[in-house]
């Protein structure tokens, strides 16, 4: 395991971030298995976990509160705050009011005095970044926060961030947790060099493509796994799509590149990803021991200009091939923002 500073904050992270999504009723439902899990990637090296609430609605935060019982001082723990929590349109979002009792609920789940990152989970126009970095602030100054990042912000609202809380003397955003695949280039354009310009930490997320470059999807088996989940997403699964079929091309040809290379798909996948020079840490977020041990092996490969070559022509650069993979789409392109 590599370690790497979590941009100018002065604390190390393990290049492998475990993400705990998958722990809870939307994935592992055996708790002692998922504290198990957990365990492993402790002893592998990996100091950084991230959670939210929303996972399992609360229930992932509360498995990692017991997974790390006496570890807490040795790891990195990031949660994050804003999707909606249940049906009270005031339990959800960047308000002072929920963020003040969000960060109480969060707290007693994971078991603990202090969240060392806490993160807003995506953008929101509608809500005043001000007053949201005014509550962060006070929960930074009251000792129950370290350190504040974002998620899978806009270019125009990562630079907003930054100038508000320098003109009006909030705590900055010190991280963006952006999706980040050899499918999902996007960031490149705009949010890694910014990350990089604000010397911001990067933990991508989706190294696999939501499952695309895990090796299960090739073209000789005609269609992909099809979960509960993936149906409720079909403008990003659904391989009768145009912009599908692309992404399922590109993994057919980048699973032939990584057996040519003499490395697994998943290892060549995230790989990629922690070679950018952007980049701080790859979330991966096993559901299993297997999926887990499938990707440990990713944190000490390097990759050769020549292979990097070689992605570039199968995606190149700054592309994302299904949009819709990109986790935060502009409001301003909904008819009602337009000319309807």
């Amino acid at each position: 395991m590599q370690y790497r500073p979590l941009g100018r904050t002065g604390v190390q992270v393990s290049n492998l971030c475990l993400g705990t999504m998958m722990f809870g009723a939307w994935g592992t439902k055996d708790h002692d298995e998922s504290i198990r899990i957990i365990h492993r990637a402790l002893d592998a090296g990996i100091n950084f976990v991230d959670t939210a609430d929303v996972y399992s609605q609360g229930e992932s935060e509360a498995i990692v509160g017991k997974a790390l019982k006496g570890r807490r001082d040795d790891v990195v723990l990031a949660t994050k705050f804003f999707m909606p929590f249940d049906d009270d349109p005031n339990h959800r979002g960047g308000s002072r009011r929920w963020i003040m009792t969000e960060v109480e609920h969060s707290l007693r789940r994971l078991g603990t005095d202090h969240i060392d990152l806490y993160q807003m989970h995506r953008y929101d126009p509608a809500v005043d970044l001000d007053e949201t970095l005014g509550a962060l602030t006070d929960l930074v100054r009251a000792g129950k926060v370290r350190y504040i990042g974002h998620s899978t912000f806009p270019a125009s609202a990562l630079v907003d961030a930054q100038y508000i809380a320098r003109d009006r003397g909030r705590e900055r955003f010190v991280t963006e947790q952006p999706t980040y695949s050899i499918l999902t280039r996007q960031i490149e354009h705009e949010i890694l060099p910014l990350t990089q310009r604000y010397g911001m930490g990067v933990l991508s997320y989706s190294p696999l493509a939501g499952g695309w470059l895990s090796g299960r999807y090739r073209k000789a088996e005609h269609s992909g796994p099809m979960s509960e989940a993936r149906k409720r997403l079909a403008n990003r699964f659904d391989l009768s799509r145009p912009e599908n079929q692309r992404k399922l091309d590109a993994a057919d040809a980048l699973a032939t590149l990584a057996e040519q290379t003499g490395v697994s798909l998943i290892d060549l996948a995230i790989a990629f990803v922690l070679r950018h020079p952007g980049v701080t840490s790859a979330i991966i977020g096993p559901r299993t021991m297997e999926h887990l041990e499938s990707q440990l092996t990713a944190a000490d490969l390097e990759l050769t200009d020549d292979v990097l070559d070689r992605i570039d022509e199968i995606v190149p650069p700054g592309i994302t091939l299904n949009p819709a993979d990109n986790g935060w789409v502009s409001p301003y392109l909904n008819q009602e923002a337009r000319r309807r």
